[in-house]
């Protein structure tokens, strides 16, 4: 289903972030239901993590100013997850407090782990002569997060949606990555988890993918042209030849 290698010679790896190369520790569900009971909650652990879930479900809609969903910025960002908390923990006793206690929750990188694969391979890569980024839908505690993490110590720029003004998979998010990395679509090569958000949105940008599946379930995404699928990061730098 997929190349062997890219098609072009990158000079820049960018990254997607969470679920490619960190994760949340406890999960994030996890995490809202132990501060929700905190504050008050009476939820199961059970039931915050389908609230969690559902949260997300209108995300893809327009919003209630009529700009696009995927337009990004601090205040939009942080206005988000005010809703998601208030969707997922409407028993608290004190709505706002929950939700401060959150975010700065996921603003420490104590919070936050890296896969076991991305330190030696990112470590790898920079010595080859590569580029490192991290190209996230995010905001910016995650520069707080990644300076926390020793192993992200490889990354040299850090693209995230809310200070380019766009999330993936919108065009905006990839031209705004070509920019802040000074490069042209077909000098950087993405890796990122997300069928859409990732591979859907970098192509259509004219920008090259590889995949990762940590589950190890590799499956057809419709519309995407063929690209290389790893279940490690450990597996690039094989499928990599030295940048020119």
């Amino acid at each position: 289903m997929s190349d062997s290698r890219p098609a072009r010679r990158p000079r820049w790896l960018a990254f997607d972030a969470v679920g490619t190369v960190i994760f949340a520790e406890p999960a994030v569900p996890q995490a809202y239901f132990e501060i929700g009971q905190r504050h008050g909650s009476r939820l199961s652990a059970d039931a915050v993590k389908q609230r969690f879930r559902d949260a997300f479900a209108d995300r893809s809609e327009a919003t209630d100013d009529n700009t696009s969903v995927h337009a990004s910025s601090e205040e939009g960002e942080r206005r988000f997850w005010q809703q998601v908390v208030a969707h997922v923990l409407p028993d608290v006793d004190d709505e706002a407090a929950c939700f401060n206690d959150l975010y700065d929750y996921f603003a420490r990188a104590v919070h936050w782990r890296c896969f076991p694969d991305v330190g030696p391979t990112l470590e790898e890569l920079q010595q080859r002569g590569y580029h490192i980024a991290l190209a996230s839908n995010f905001d910016a505690r995650l520069r707080e997060v990644c300076a926390g993490l020793p192993d992200l110590a490889p990354v040299e720029r850090l693209v995230i949606s809310s200070e380019v003004g766009w999330r993936k998979p919108h065009s905006g998010f990839f031209d705004g990555l070509c920019r802040v990395l000074e490069c042209e679509p077909g000098e950087v090569l993405l890796i990122g988890d997300d069928h859409v958000n990732d591979v859907l949105g970098a192509q259509a940008a004219g920008i090259d993918v590889i995949r990762i599946e940590r589950s190890g379930e590799v499956s057809e995404i419709p519309d995407s042209r063929p690209h290389p699928v790893v279940q490690s990061l450990a597996e690039l730098p094989a499928l990599l030849q030295p940048p020119t």
